[in-house]
């Protein structure tokens, strides 16, 4: 095999040494198929989850519609799956007794205020869901498997769920939720929009 200039050098350069009491001995180095780094790049940095924008919702909005209607950080989080910054969300400290927490895009209820505990994780953590308002889906993002968690009835991204973490909670869950995704009404009806 015949090495490049490159290559001869690396080659000199890179050495190793196991035993002390042994010489130092050449590392050998072979080419390499380059592969694209698109998919690798992607995962790190892309948008979560493609089955979850690929799905079907009820409620069909298309992008400038929901422009017109949420604010740009609720446009992000919500719809190009972004995450607002830890310990920043008007919810992550909010502790009613009673209530429900809706999707900040359609108003559709998503949690009971008796759903959520305090976590210390930034962000508000909710236990369980009201049945069937939360979908999930598998996130490979940022190098990782987690569960991506949506509006089952707009697709907005609310954040993740985290199991196993031993909480003292039913479920043994942490929906770690993105206050921006929420509106919420002291009454367990949707909040109306302004």
């Amino acid at each position: 095999m015949r090495l490049t200039p490159v290559s001869s050098i690396l080659t000199r350069t890179i050495s190793t040494r196991v035993n002390p009491s042994q010489p130092f001995r050449l590392a050998t180095l072979r080419p390499v198929p380059i592969r694209p780094m698109s998919s690798f790049l992607g995962s790190l940095f892309g948008s979560s989850s493609s089955k979850s924008s690929n799905m079907s919702y009820p409620d069909q909005r298309t992008n400038d519609e929901w422009q017109a209607i949420l604010n740009k950080e609720q446009f992000r989080v919500l719809r190009e799956k972004g995450t607002e910054a830890p310990g920043t969300g008007k919810f992550n400290k909010h502790a009613p007794e009673t209530g429900v927490y809706t999707c900040a895009g359609c108003d559709v209820p998503l949690y009971k205020a008796t759903h959520k505990f305090s976590s210390g994780c930034g962000w508000p953590a909710y236990f369980d869901s009201i049945p069937g308002a939360v979908v999930r889906h598998e996130d490979r993002t940022l190098g990782m498997a987690r569960i991506e968690i949506v509006c089952a009835n707009c697709g907005g991204h609310l954040g993740h769920v985290f199991k196993g973490e031993g909480y003292p909670t039913p479920t043994d869950e942490r929906h770690c939720v993105n206050s921006i995704s929420l509106n919420f009404s002291a009454e367990d009806k949707p909040v109306e929009k302004k």
